[in-house]
């Protein structure tokens, strides 16, 4: 008896001594396919993912245990789980694919997760989270579009229509969730409140082929009397689109589909569904346009359309639309959501005695307007990026999109305005026929694009390069609005995939696009021709168009196909996004192989490409400075992306293709080599753009990259600028970098005067322009294409991160699982600090100087590694946390040329040594 109590006793001890040991780590932000508790999707192996979050170094974890099932009280329980992985002895946290029994329609399933580290310590198990699937079996599908009768023929907006009905619910309720989509864009209420705060729902699509819906809980919503109300406008479906006037691009009726399914307590279920029951009407929304705005009549409202006891007599019967429930899809992109709001700084009578608002800052949304007046007082707000050198509003840049809201006065006392179904860039607002004396307070600028969350932060010790960064930060929530768009302003807003694919790295350090991408290159595979040729722009709204550039396939652009794919994986270790896409990525270097023929070379004079697009001074036939051969490119790009596909197929394990895209590579390679390059290493485009795009994409042989790149480096000093364009600006200051020439990379970053990034700066920009030169320093600004919000040129950021920062993906441990910090402290700086929440937490690279000493802290977030370069450090020289460095560091420390590179565990290490001059 007294062997057991002992042994009883000794267990008990050893497990309070563990318990109390790995309090330390909590598992925490559990996320399902890069969302927290989603509901309504329709992944069926979706993906798990969780953090660790320590107060101790060097935390590893070595094994996993999951376990999912129906309830709370289930998995706390541990009875009746629908799947647990027991014990995995495994590292990762990030992606763990669900393999458990296939899940139903709307099944809520709760998940959590213990850890085991390195010490075999085991954790508490994490909070639960859930996720819901959404209609997996698409003959659930049993709700019908309906639709008005107003088959539009005009090149013109409509008003948007307004549909409703009312039920009894009898039973106590358990649970209600709505499903809902349309042909246009909706917004859904019940009993008088808007469900859900997303806008520009289902999302834009390629909608012939797929069509989102949106899953809402609304069990706190109903009532026993209640009443459905939906509201639908033209949008991308069925409005004004793109730069040549179209309008019903993808149909030519709107129409709405819902189901609301209910769970009583009782085990009963019922469904809501639209059908001919429904009715549907006209309302104050006289027109609702992406590009030109809304007209809306307060007089027309009415007041209780979408509560119980509406009188709808004088509405209309719904009719049935036959129209495809197959493409029916859950959403994997983050929704669009108004994000923040902003006063206005400044009120100005401008030469021309208009009254103008600034709001200091260049961004993508609406105002909302409160006004007081009589009824019939109309008021006009017009938008705007900037005023021209005389201070006067401009609209030109917007060319055909008139950017106009027009509200009409109900009257009675102070009302409030904000459009539904349009959207502007700007920054000035003019307000023409406002009764009364308008005033800062009236008018607020209402911010709005994806919910993509924010991850990276740079700051440094130079205020026009934080500018900088801002600016980069802001294009880049203005135009991911459901889509990359180009620019967010004039009569285009297309996803073009050459800005895209420039941008995607920079665009996944500032926030987390993962599943933005995911969403947006599905359509990008389906808009794909046949022949593997990628369309310019997606959603594909020039197919079909005139001349060669609408049928794509452009070097550069198309290549989006394959490089965004790599980026989300090396950002996110998602490998997932590599075999979906896979198809696609390989048909498009197919395309280029066959283009290319049997010398390997694309040089087909009959073949569009953008080339280097917009390039300094590319555009006068005097100067060829910039003007870097299209086949040269398209050459490049070709042997880039084959690269590439290559090693995706190794880690895919395409192990079919493995030799034949190595093979295709290498003559490729050889092919460039023997046309483009002469045997002293210059290029046959003697260009900035050429020069960084052979150097960086691996086209030099190894003899002549010390030749090729001083004649690149000698350009730059020749010039004293930069002379690229969208497709050689993102590799400029990386491939300087590469070769050793720092100086001529921060000489270039450091520039205000016109060709350079803070020139714009110098303008007053507070977003990246599409031009060099898009307001010249006199106030004149180009007329006809011209933006001042177009991302493209904002991919210095990338560098900004990586090199000057010193935060590095490597590319063998993809998704910050081994972390790579070397900073490059140089251009005057005297501090760069650079964070990034990665899926394993935040990481950390904050460099300054004082007083001639470097100082330098990292943070390595739990179940990641790192290594870490100080620069020009000496061994004996360094101290951590004001101590010389320990002697188990001895044992990971190297001294380079560099400086002393270290291979660190988790946890915030603090650095400093003598600053070499």
């Amino acid at each position: 008896m007294r062997t057991t109590i002992q042994h009883f006793s000794f267990i008990l001890l050893i497990s309070l001594i563990t318990s109390f040991s790995i309090k330390k780590t909590e598992i925490l932000n559990l996320v399902t396919e890069y969302k927290t508790n989603p509901i309504g999707i329709d992944v069926q192996k979706p993906r798990l993912s969780w953090q660790l979050n320590s107060d101790e170094k060097n935390v590893k974890q070595t094994a996993y245990e999951i376990r999912v099932a129906d309830s709370k009280e289930n998995l706390e329980s541990d009875k009746n789980l629908i799947w647990s992985t027991l014990k995995v002895e495994s590292d990762q946290s990030v992606n763990v694919v669900y393999k458990g029994p296939a899940l139903n329609s709307m099944q809520r399933v709760y998940w959590q997760v213990r850890i085991w580290d390195d010490k075999d310590r085991v954790s508490k198990w994490s909070i639960p989270a859930y996720w819901e699937m959404g209609i997996l079996d698409k003959a659930l599908w049993t709700a019908s579009y309906i639709a008005m009768n107003d088959i539009t023929t005009e090149k013109k907006s409509h008003p948007s229509q307004y549909f409703r009905t009312e039920f009894k619910t009898e039973k106590t309720i358990n649970s209600a969730k709505v499903q809902i989509t349309s042909l246009g864009l909706y917004e859904l209420y019940l009993n008088g409140e808007k469900v859900g705060n997303d806008l520009f729902t289902p999302g834009y699509t390629s909608y012939n082929k797929r069509l989102q819906y949106q899953t809402y809980d609304v069990t706190h919503m109903l009532k026993a009397n209640n009443a459905i109300g939906a509201l639908v406008g033209d949008g991308w479906y069925r409005g004004n689109i793109g730069w040549k006037g179209d309008y019903a691009f993808y149909g030519k009726q709107l129409a709405l589909l819902v189901q609301l399914h209910i769970n009583y307590t009782d085990g009963t279920t019922e469904t809501i569904l639209t059908n001919e029951d429904w009715k549907a009407s006209y309302g104050p929304i006289l027109e609702s346009d992406m590009y030109n705005g809304e007209k809306y009549d307060a007089r027309l409202e009415m007041d209780g359309w979408a509560k119980t006891g509406f009188d709808d007599n004088s509405w209309k019967k719904v009719e049935i639309l036959k129209h495809s429930k197959d493409i029916l899809v859950a959403p994997q992109g983050p929704p669009v959501k108004a994000i923040e709001e902003i006063k206005p700084k400044k009120l100005i009578t401008t030469p021309k005695g208009e009254i103008v608002l600034d709001l200091g800052q260049n961004i993508v949304g609406w105002a909302r307007m409160k006004v007081k007046g009589k009824k019939g007082d109309q008021v006009s707000l017009k938008f705007a990026e900037v005023l021209d050198k005389d201070g006067n509003f401009y609209t030109t840049n917007l060319r055909a999109a008139k950017a106009t809201d027009i509200y009409t006065l109900k009257g009675g006392g102070e009302e409030v305005f904000e459009p539904h179904f349009t959207s502007h860039g700007f920054r000035f607002i003019q307000v023409i026929g406002y009764p009364g004396t308008l005033s800062l307070n009236d008018i607020t600028g209402i911010v709005i694009h994806s919910a993509i969350s924010p991850t990276g932060s740079f700051v440094t010790s130079d205020p026009m390069i934080n500018q900088l960064q801002s600016n980069i930060q802001w294009g880049q929530k203005d135009n991911f609005l459901d889509i990359p768009t180009d620019c967010p302003q004039r009569d285009e807003r297309a996803g073009w995939t050459g800005d895209a694919q420039v941008f995607s790295m920079t665009a996944a350090y500032n926030f987390d696009v993962a599943s933005f991408y995911t969403k947006w290159l599905k359509d990008l595979a389906l808009d794909q021709h046949e022949n593997g040729s990628v369309t310019n722009v997606v959603p594909d709204i020039l197919t079909g168009g005139e001349g060669v550039s609408a049928k794509g396939g452009a070097t550069g652009w198309a290549d989006a196909a394959v490089i965004i794919p790599w980026t989300v994986y090396q950002s996110y270790g998602d490998k997932r996004i590599l075999e979906e896409q896979y198809d696609s990525m390989k048909g498009w270097v197919d395309y280029m192989s066959k283009q290319s023929g049997n010398d390997y070379l694309w040089n087909d004079p009959k073949h569009w490409h953008w080339g280097d697009w917009l390039a300094y001074n590319a555009d006068k036939p005097d100067y060829n400075g910039s003007v870097t051969e299209k086949d040269l490119i398209a050459t490049a790009y070709a042997y880039y992306s084959t690269t590439l596909l290559h090693k995706i197929a190794v880690i895919i394990g395409k192990t079919e293709d493995v030799e034949k895209y190595e093979s295709l590579a290498k003559n490729i390679k050889t092919a460039f080599i023997k046309e483009y390059t002469t045997p002293n290493g210059r290029l046959v485009s003697h260009t900035q753009t050429a020069y960084a795009m052979a150097l960086s994409f691996d086209l030099i042989p190894k003899n002549l990259i010390e030749k090729s790149a001083a004649y690149y480096a000698a350009d730059i000093e020749k010039f004293g600028h930069l002379t690229t364009g969208f497709l050689g600006t993102p590799l400029l200051c990386t491939t300087l970098s590469k070769i050793g020439r720092d100086d001529l990379a921060f000489m270039l970053l450091n520039r205000k005067e016109f060709p350079s990034w803070l020139y714009p700066i110098t303008m007053g920009a507070t977003t990246i322009w599409e031009r060099w030169d898009t307001q010249k320093p006199d106030g004149t600004i180009i007329e006809g294409m011209n933006s001042f919000n177009h991302y493209s040129y904002g991919a210095i950021g990338e560098w900004l991160y990586t090199h000057v920062g010193g935060l590095r993906i490597d590319p063998e441990n993809p998704g910050y699982k081994h972390i790579i910090f070397d900073p490059h402290p140089g251009g005057g700086l005297t501090s760069a600090n650079t964070e990034f929440l990665s899926l394993y937490g935040k990481i950390k690279s904050n460099w300054k100087i004082i007083d001639r000493t470097f100082q330098y802290e990292v943070t390595v977030p739990p179940n990641t590694t790192a290594t870490v370069t100080l620069p020009n450090a000496k061994a004996d020289e360094v101290l951590l946390n004001d101590a010389k460095l320990k002697n188990e560091f001895h044992k990971i420390m190297k001294q380079t040329d560099d400086g002393v590179q270290l291979k660190l565990g988790s946890g915030t290490y603090k650095f400093s040594y003598p600053q070499k001059s």
